[in-house]
């Protein structure tokens, strides 16, 4: 299954919680009360101006280091000679920046892990 930005907005939605302004003297008997779950216009506010940032970078040249994720980097690579497979016409591929993404160890890891060893997701939220 492929993970989409509109998954990505719900999964902000269901796991952030932010802290409500008005804070009581008194402590109150329910602590999950004193937090308001966040809207999904403001998640889509938040992974919308996060993505603006990582794609500002990668286009100011800048590498983008995601820690125990990975890293975005931008190669470039040079010109050269690239054959039509229809036709089987040489043409020439222009040099162009291409982005280059790689996975953190702690990542590849969790990737290469057996599938019976994988955390459930409520094991992953409550930590």
């Amino acid at each position: 299954m492929t993970l989409t930005k509109a998954d990505l907005i719900n999964s902000l939605m269901k796991n952030t919680r932010l802290w409500k302004e008005k804070h009581v003297i008194q402590p109150s008997l329910f602590p999950d009360f004193n937090y308001q779950p966040l809207s999904r216009k403001r998640a889509e506010r938040l992974l919308n101006s996060t993505l603006n940032i990582i794609k500002n970078s990668l286009e100011r040249g800048e590498s983008v280091l995601l820690s125990d994720f990975g890293k975005f980097q931008i190669r470039f690579k040079w010109a050269r000679k690239g054959r039509n497979p229809r036709t089987g016409e040489t043409i020439i591929l222009r040099s162009r920046r291409v982005v280059r993404f790689r996975c953190s160890p702690k990542l590849r890891e969790r990737i290469n892990r057996p599938l019976r060893e994988l955390p459930s997701d409520n094991d992953t939220n409550q930590k």
